[in-house]
């Protein structure tokens, strides 16, 4: 299964990517999706959290993706 992964903020410099196809081998959720991030990019582990979005929505944990999603990596964002 085929995605594609962009990168955003501070996770471009992390993993010294903007975008990138990733293929997995079988059906994963986020959750599962983050631990493979940590573990192929392992300057993630450094960010206490990230958001994950999924065609352009935020995405829960649980979601389960699906061939050619295009899967955003976001950093915690702060404003004033």
């Amino acid at each position: 299964m085929k995605i594609q992964l962009l990168f955003f903020g501070i996770t471009t410099d992390l993993t010294g990517e903007n975008s990138i196809n990733f293929e997995l081998n079988t059906d994963i959720t986020v959750q599962d999706l983050k631990e493979v991030l940590m573990q192929k990019f392992p300057k993630l582990k450094n960010m206490h959290q990230f958001a994950i979005a999924v065609n352009e929505e935020y995405a829960e944990d649980t979601l389960t993706l699906k061939e050619n999603d295009v899967v955003a990596i976001i950093p915690p964002v702060s404003g004033g």
